[in-house]
Formats: structure tokens, sequence, C-alpha cells
């Protein structure tokens, strides 16, 4: 059974119909090609598939596509404003905060959104926000210390 979705993705509103039973993941990464997203555990628990809806972070996978008919969501290709990275990316790149890349993306998305209303984090503030997230490659340190570096930039960037 099929349903009609109207989905803004990265600003771009996309009308499609859909299975009544495809993901959200599903639909970024077979309808519209935004392979980005990555589905690891389907159970909601790693964090890969960690897209924005609405301005919050979301698990792709545990979401219906037709859920999120008439929403805004944005994916790891349309977190940076415009050209160049985010400062979350750059500061990822810089200090070395990712190794196979697997889950580095919905790491980010959910960094840019904690960032936004945690402006100074902690260390260990941005250890429990990552709680919702595993990397089977590395331990943490170098992520943590990339989101800190990005709260830093995100500052400098604010108030010059």
């Amino acid at each position: 059974m099929k349903r009609a979705v109207r989905i803004t993705v990265n600003g771009t509103e996309h009308a499609r119909d859909v299975d009544v039973r495809s993901t959200l993941a599903d639909f970024l990464r077979d309808d519209l090609d935004l392979t980005g997203t990555h589905v690891g555990c389907e159970h909601g628990v790693c964090g890969a598939c960690t897209v924005l809806l609405d301005g919050q972070p979301v698990r792709a996978c545990l979401l219906l596509a037709v859920q999120v008919s008439g929403r805004q969501v944005t994916t790891i290709e349309g977190i940076a404003p415009g050209e160049g990275l985010h400062p979350v990316q750059e500061a990822f790149w810089a200090k070395h905060g990712l190794q196979c890349g697997y889950c580095t993306p919905g790491m980010i998305v959910s960094a840019r959104a904690f960032l936004e209303e945690h402006p100074a984090p902690t260390h260990e503030e941005i250890r429990e926000m990552l709680a919702g997230h595993l990397c089977r490659c590395t331990g943490y340190h170098f992520v943590v210390e990339a989101i800190a570096e990005a709260a830093r930039a995100m500052a400098d960037r604010r108030h010059p």
C-alpha cells in the first residue's frame, strides 16, 4: 500500500508516493539518493541514521516516511550552510574525530543540534550527548575533542 507524502529535505520539498512501511531512512537513501544517512542497527540504538526533524535529532530507522509528511528533515548532506563545511564537520576533520566514518554523519548531525542548545558544553555534557551513538572503530576521545573545538569555533563566529 502506498501513500502520498510531501517532505522538505535539506530545504527542497519532495512529493512522492511511498510504501506505508518505508522508513524515513529508506526514503532518504532509496527515493532521494541521500546516502549519507547510514543504517546500522535498524533498532534506534547506534545513532548512525540520525537526522534532524524540524531541528531535533531523531533516528530515521525508527520513523516511517509517512509520519514525517509535511515536516522538515535535515540530513548530513544539508548540514553545512551554503558552500564549505559546517564548523562541526571542520572540527571532526581537524581533530581526527572519525575512523571508518560510518557513525560520523549521525554524530555530526546530533552535535550540530546539541551545540545550538548548549553553546559551551563541558566534556562530560558532550559525552552524555554521545551516549546514543555507537562507534565500533575507536574510542570517543577525539570525537569529544572535535565537538569541543566546534563549540569554540561557533562561539568565535558569533562573537568576532
